[in-house]
């Protein structure tokens, strides 16, 4: 017997598969999966020079490259890296601990007004631009803050109003391009810049708000909804995925349900 498997050996190898798939996964959203196959390879190599036939000299080399390849991945992938860090404080489980700590008491009924006053308006809103086809893009925040995609806009902090977020979406004004940002409730800011995703697995005819709804979602625990220009119609994303052609009912169905 050439090796003695524990518990604990199992369980030590279930979480390092774990960690290599979560690191797959977001190296192909990302467009990196070469680079995490280049990695890998020299993972291999390393420890098969190092520890398996154990060349000191080429192991010491290699052990210098990893420690200083640590580094450059950091600096290199450290939008990947974030956007992990946020996936994982976004986790459902995540946000559940989080309510535990910050839950205050309020009535059903008072939660239920509170939800209905930014939703209404949000919905009105959406289906009068899908009649007209205005293109709209408005972002939800949630347990991620987007300070600094606030900071990309003009500040409105105001408080969520139908004829106001029709407006700002006509097609003359000032800040009907950039993105809408909903935050504890208000309305406070327009005009902003979201990042936009590089998923090549996103159909060909979304156009660049879908992308950039896309992108929010895939970077932050964010709700975007988008209005298209062409088409008229209203899609939601969240978590990095679309759900297209909704009604009005279906929107506020959504909405209700994902918002807190």
């Amino acid at each position: 017997m050439f090796f003695e498997f524990s518990i604990k050996d199992v369980i030590d190898i279930i979480l390092v598969a774990l960690m290599l798939y979560y690191v797959y996964r977001l190296m192909r959203e990302s467009r990196s999966l070469n680079v995490f196959i280049g990695i890998m390879v020299f993972v291999v190599i390393w420890l098969f020079v190092s520890q398996i036939i154990e060349m000191r000299l080429l192991g010491s080399i290699l052990d210098k490259l990893v420690s200083v390849g640590v580094l450059a991945m950091i600096v290199i992938f450290q939008e990947d890296i974030r956007r992990f860090l946020y996936n994982l404080g976004a986790h459902q489980r995540m946000r559940a601990l989080k309510k535990f700590f910050t839950s205050k008491d309020k009535s059903s009924r008072e939660v239920s007004m509170e939800k209905m006053v930014q939703i209404i308006p949000v919905v009105m809103a959406s289906l009068n631009m899908s009649r007209g086809k205005v293109g709209a893009l408005i972002v939800y925040e949630r347990s991620v803050p987007l300070n600094d995609i606030i900071s990309t806009g003009d500040l409105i902090d105001s408080n969520i109003n139908q004829q106001l977020i029709e407006n700002i979406f006509f097609k003359n004004a000032p800040l009907h391009d950039g993105a809408m940002i909903i935050s504890n409730r208000r309305i406070k800011a327009a005009g902003c810049i979201l990042p936009v995703s590089h998923d090549l697995n996103i159909p060909k005819e979304l156009g660049l708000r879908h992308r950039a709804a896309l992108g929010i979602t895939q970077e932050s625990d964010a709700l975007a909804i988008v209005v298209s220009e062409e088409t008229g119609s209203i899609s939601v994303s969240t978590k990095g995925e679309f759900r297209l052609r909704l009604s009005a009912e279906e929107l506020e169905s959504i909405l209700t349900k994902e918002l807190d």
